[in-house]
């Protein structure tokens, strides 16, 4: 779903997770990608969700995650409940494959307020962990631009993108 983010009393915000939870297996109030398809648990996808290949840093294959391509901004309902947002964020194998140009830069927000943001992110340097506080976070933002002024090969991947709960 694409758009602006639903307010406080829109019925389309969706519960806050109850228990620790992978944000591939949570539903998104916003979805913005610079090209195809944010993608749950792969990367690359070129015809509708799903059809990406598995998320891979280095050769090491990561079940869970979300993959997109800059710039994306993808926002979850937390309503509070959760206490940790962890993930590795980087350009993933397929994009490294293709090309060693891509590079990106990955910001996660809380409620509009920066959390985490890294440094520039390429194949030769591989992911980067996030570990961000997010005890009384309402919405959950993910961002990821281009940072070298090319949008070629500037696939990324949030291996692992977990939030705990309590």
């Amino acid at each position: 779903m694409c758009g602006t983010p639903p307010t406080a009393s829109s019925p389309r915000r969706p519960p806050a997770p109850t228990q620790d939870a992978y944000l591939s297996d949570l539903p998104w109030i916003r979805a913005v990608n610079g090209w195809g398809p944010v993608e749950r648990d792969s990367s690359n996808g070129k015809n509708g969700a799903g059809d990406g290949t598995p998320i891979a840093f280095g050769g090491t294959t990561y079940p869970k995650g979300l993959g997109v391509h800059a710039y994306s901004d993808v926002s979850f309902h937390l309503g509070g409940a959760a206490k940790r947002f962890t993930a590795l964020v980087g350009i993933d194998d397929f994009s490294a494959r293709q090309s060693s140009t891509g590079a990106t830069r990955a910001t996660v927000y809380g409620d509009d307020r920066v959390l985490f943001t890294t440094p520039t992110l390429t194949a030769a340097i591989g992911p980067v962990p996030v570990d961000a506080d997010v005890r009384g976070v309402r919405v959950l933002r993910l961002e990821v631009t281009d940072a070298n002024a090319r949008t070629s090969f500037d696939h990324t991947s949030w291996a692992l993108a977990h939030v705990t709960v309590g």
